[in-house]
């Protein structure tokens, strides 16, 4: 065996330890931390997402994602609408799309950077083995 699991892991958590450095670099100027605009994608996709939904496809606490969703709201990027129940539900403005787009080209552009050493069909190849050992 050429790599071991140990070593692979530690190559997986490197390469995204390098992704979020140059993702917090890139989005700065649109004045967004990466869990923002993390936010801003999800709810592009899903629109409506509830406060624990948002919580787990960021990786963050509902306690800590409830606040960051007040800041955001405050600011303009998401609407807090009331949902079924106790449920809050979540949209973005006009303002909120705004920057998840121009976010959206700046995280491309990291992306693109960072494996531009890999040929089309490495990339793709590299895509199913991530897929695979996360299924």
């Amino acid at each position: 065996m050429k790599h071991r699991p140990a070593d692979v892991a530690l190559a997986v958590k490197r390469l995204q330890h390098r992704h979020h450095r140059a993702l917090s670099q890139a989005l700065a100027p649109l004045g967004l931390s990466l869990v923002q605009w993390d936010t801003l994608r999800h709810l592009h996709r899903q629109p409506d997402a509830s406060l624990h939904d948002l919580a787990v496809l960021t990786f963050q606490t509902d306690q800590s994602f409830g606040s960051l969703a007040v800041r955001m709201a405050e600011r303009g990027f998401i609407e807090r609408l009331p949902g079924p129940g106790r449920a809050v539900r979540h949209r973005l403005t006009e303002d909120g799309e705004r920057l998840r787009a121009a976010g959206q080209d700046a995280v491309d552009a990291v992306f693109a950077s960072s494996f531009s050493g890999l040929s089309a069909e490495q990339l793709d190849q590299l895509g199913d083995l991530l897929e695979a050992a996360l299924a």
